[in-house]
């Protein structure tokens, strides 16, 4: 029996009281339309629109969009440009060369995992742009940004194999990166990854939603180079491919708004809808396209709808009675993705047998072409006449949501089922089905071993594929890490004043913020320097800047600030150097990457610093912090106010106590826990060298404290040790040698330095105070260490920077005000007789700095009796006086949540 789907019902429409009159008003828009064409008939509806939103109509537009149509029109269709019977039989064999490269890697290895599905559905979206519209970087043009949809990624490698960039034996090497180099291949990883593929991939996108929230502000920070004089960005523009189930992620429409505000008419997203996620449908009692053509429109982007390919232009053209626009406003995507995966017949009954109108429409159809009817996604002629409408849009982005079936042309083995996601594996009839679907010119037995296949260098297909790229500026993706060498200034000139503080009263933070200003007014490094902040310029003292460098706008300051009077008013400007992000940590970490990577992706070396509540950065944004990593960004983080007992009254979430932890885990992020000014200085010069003279691909994470106090001038000869992460602030202040070390980092040094003093003056201890700068620095390099030694077990053995700080058998306390496991990092490396670490585990509290510190037991005095406990334990001094310190001290066990 034939199913006959219900309309969808977005928002129930009013009784028609007077059908004549309305009828009146479709003729007269109609004619308008006839008479002078769509642009006046848009004019129109807009002035009608602005006055039907006045109170006494207060009219708001129905939901439910626009029909489930192609936005362009057959008639306003530019001209394919290319040969359209070469592109195909192209993309048919990059196609087959994926598929060929995931299933060989599976049945030969078994669990490597890959995907074929995805680009199935994409790679007519894919060869488009290649062929058309993704420009190269090049000596003559900057050229395009691509952000690729990941599990696309073999389709990429399968153009670039037959680009010669890539080897067969790269490809028999797909997702086996360590294997590869033994057998004389480049291993492909599994998705774009620049640290991987440095060369090859600009922009990782594995972790759904990043991509998308970073072509948005790697788009804006294109303007931001172009209005400030530092690029010519004209022309230019990023496109991104993206999955329709991806925007479910957060990140993917976060920054929506931001992109329509800020004009990016060089943005264009390309949305791969197959209609269908992981595990099912993405909206199977619903429509994707209409919810994200609702969503993208009233965001302020410009949208083109990509439904139906050329195959039911006919059947529209002979739809007199408009039976396919109502069939299709009554099916939800579940039954389109029924549909994708039966047969012609099947559609035949339940498609077109849904009313006599549409029964009507499929006679003259085979069974064969019913099934060979195209979605839009995958007809070359309408995706180019969609990128083309793009390309000419002006003032704000596009998103062309392109309707695809998810495993096309995969048959039965995958073509729009639950589970074709999963598909790693085919068996000999389906290799042979996909090999006839797409007239491969292979014979059932290469089809069979899945042999790859390229055409002869001289064959119409190989001269067009490089013709094509050629005429785009060369081959893409492709990565470009070479860029000027920019200078470094002397600290003298900018931090002279924390070298040599002689006890001056400042936070790090404020110490931090004067340094960034004195290197804002060097003539090279200065202008290349891109401060960010997420709404908080004013809690770090940075206000100063308002006016002396101006807050970007690609608008100027169309109003006159409140404040215009201050010396410190807001001024926002469009050559503004500072990106103030709102309340959009997300947006923000977004736009200290697209300046972080500005080096590899336009050429032109910048060196943001980004400062931001540190409990608000690692544990907040920590995967864009990992995409960063892996796009080896070089730039500086600030987590500022941190500290659990730091920040006083803040109380539970916003006290930060595992951030240091949290971002030593990332390889080439270097963390550091500075408690002085000097410090600061010193490892600020440091990390500028490293990544702006040796170019290192790294970024430094720098902890900074809202606490005031006096700063020592730093120890003649300190700045090596500070580097490395360990040096001796304080010797034994006695004539006999140290009984205990005591280790301090950033605020929590301060009680250090006063616990030796507790301990010399109350109970006969020496006690050496080292500042310890950064834990993960130590580890790292003892990793490295104890790694050589038993790697090369007959050359001479070498000693950790920590066990040469740390050599013999004094017991050691480490307190820092972040978790022990801090601290931890390098207990395993330090010769002590005994390792005491102590931290802020657990939530925070809203209280003072000292009832703080005393409640998570990093003060002063529970210091000291960590160092008499230990001691006691070695057999350095008796218990009683540790027994006798416990109750002096007030530091019985408590109870803590």
């Amino acid at each position: 029996m034939t199913q006959v789907f219900e309309p969808l019902q977005f928002q129930a429409a009013a009784a028609d009281t007077d059908p004549a009159e309305t009828a009146e008003w479709r003729d007269a828009l109609a004619a308008v339309l006839a008479a002078a064409g769509p642009e006046r008939a848009r004019f129109l509806l807009d002035q009608l629109a602005a006055q039907a939103r006045e109170p006494a109509i207060a009219w708001q537009p129905r939901g439910g969009g626009s029909p489930y149509v192609n936005t362009i029109p057959v008639e306003r269709q530019p001209l394919f440009p290319g040969d359209l019977a070469i592109e195909e039989r192209l993309a048919s064999l990059m196609r087959w060369n994926a598929l060929a490269m995931v299933v060989r890697a599976n049945q030969a290895y078994g669990e490597l995992g890959g995907h074929i599905a995805s680009y199935a559905s994409a790679a007519d979206l894919f060869e488009v742009g290649f062929n058309h519209f993704f420009r190269a970087r090049n000596a003559q043009q900057g050229g395009d940004l691509v952000f690729y949809q990941p599990h696309s990624a073999p389709g990429v490698y399968a153009r670039a194999f037959l680009e010669g960039r890539l080897s067969e034996a790269d490809l028999a090497h797909y997702r086996q990166e360590l294997a590869a180099p033994a057998a004389g291949a480049q291993g492909l990883s599994s998705y774009p990854h620049p640290w991987l593929m440095p060369d090859f991939w600009q922009f990782p996108t594995g972790s759904m939603g990043i991509g998308p929230i970073s072509s948005i502000y790697q788009a804006r920070f294109m303007r931001y180079l172009q209005h400030r004089g530092l690029l010519q960005t004209e022309g230019r523009r990023v496109w991104g491919v993206f999955g329709d189930g991806e925007m479910d992620e957060p990140e993917s429409m976060s920054a929506l708004t931001l992109a329509a505000r800020e004009k990016l008419d060089n943005l264009t997203w390309v949305i791969n809808c197959n209609l269908q996620r992981l595990d099912g449908p993405v909206r199977g009692n619903g429509r994707i396209i209409d919810e994200l053509e609702a969503l993208f429109a009233g965001a302020g982007w410009q949208v083109i709808k990509l439904v139906w390919g050329s195959d039911w232009d006919g059947l529209f053209a002979r739809d007199t009675h408009g039976a396919l626009r109502k069939a299709f406003a009554g099916t939800v995507d579940g039954q389109f993705q029924t549909f994708a995966a039966k047969d012609g017949r099947y559609n035949r009954e339940h498609f077109f047998g849904q009313t006599p109108e549409l029964a009507a429409l499929a006679q003259g159809l085979t069974d064969e072409q019913i099934d060979r009817l195209r979605r839009g996604g995958h007809d070359m002629v309408k995706i180019h006449a969609a990128y083309h409408s793009a390309m000419q849009c002006r003032g704000r982005p596009v998103v062309i949501l392109a309707q695809t079936k998810k495993g096309y042309g995969m048959g039965e083995a995958g073509q729009g089922r639950m589970t074709t996601h999963q598909q790693k594996k085919l068996d000999r009839d389906d290799l042979i089905a996909f090999r006839n679907r797409f007239a491969l010119p292979l014979s059932d037995e290469q089809a069979a071993n899945l042999e790859f296949f390229k055409p002869a260098d001289d064959s119409p297909e190989m001269r067009y594929l490089h013709a094509r790229r050629a005429a785009l500026g060369g081959p893409i993706p492709a990565r470009v890490a070479q860029a000027p060498v920019l200078a470094v200034p002397p600290v003298a000139r900018w931090g002279d004043f924390a070298l040599n503080a002689d006890g001056k009263e400042m936070s790090t933070t404020m110490a931090f913020v004067r340094m960034l200003t004195g290197l804002l007014k060097d003539a090279q490094l200065g202008p290349r320097i891109v401060p960010i902040v997420a709404d908080e310029a004013r809690t770090f003292g940075m206000a100063n800047l308002f006016k002396q460098i101006g807050i970007y706008s690609n608008l100027g300051q169309n109003y006159e600030p409140e404040d215009i009077g201050s010396v410190l008013s807001y001024r926002e400007a469009t050559d503004g150097q500072i990106l103030e992000e709102g309340i959009s940590e997300a947006g923000a970490l977004s736009s200290w990457v697209a300046a972080a990577t500005s080096y590899s992706v336009h050429g032109v070396p910048m060196l943001p610093f980004y400062i931001y509540y540190s409990m608000f950065g690692f544990q907040r944004v920590g995967d864009l912090i990992w995409a960063a990593a892996d796009q080896r960004a070089r730039g500086f983080l600030l987590g500022a106010t941190a500290g659990r007992t730091t920040l006083g009254g803040e109380g539970l979430q916003h006290q930060d106590g595992s951030s240091p932890l949290q971002a030593s885990t990332v390889p080439n992020c270097r963390t550091w826990d500075p408690a002085f000014a000097g410090e600061v200085a010193v490892i600020v010069e440091h990390g500028m060298r490293r990544m702006l003279e040796e170019q290192a691909d790294e970024f430094f994470y720098l902890l900074l404290m809202n606490e005031n106090y006096a700063n020592p001038s730093l120890p003649e000869g300190a700045a090596a040790g500070v580097l490395k992460g360990l040096y001796r602030f304080r010797p034994a202040q006695g004539r006999k040698a140290a009984q205990v070390r005591l280790l301090g980092s950033g605020a929590i040094l301060r009680e250090v330095l006063a616990a030796a003093e507790l301990l010399r003056n109350d109970y006969g201890v020496e006690a050496e105070v080292w500042s310890a700068t950064s834990y993960s620095e130590l580890q790292r390099e003892a990793i490295e260490v104890e790694r050589h030694n038993r790697l090369q077990p007959q050359a001479p053995r070498r000693r950790s920077h920590v066990a040469q700080c740390l050599a013999g058998k004094a017991p050691v306390v480490a307190a820092s005000d972040y978790v022990r496991a801090w601290p931890q990092l390098i207990a395993p490396y330090a010769e002590a007789s005994r390792f005491v670490a102590l931290g802020t585990d657990g939530f925070g509290r809203s209280d003072t700095r000292e009832q703080l510190r005393r409640h998570f037991e990093v003060d002063r005095a529970h210091i000291a009796l960590a160092a008499l406990e230990a001691l006691a334990d070695v057999g350095s001094v008796p218990r009683e006086l540790v027994v006798k310190a416990a109750g002096r001290l007030g530091a019985e066990a408590r109870h803590r949540a």
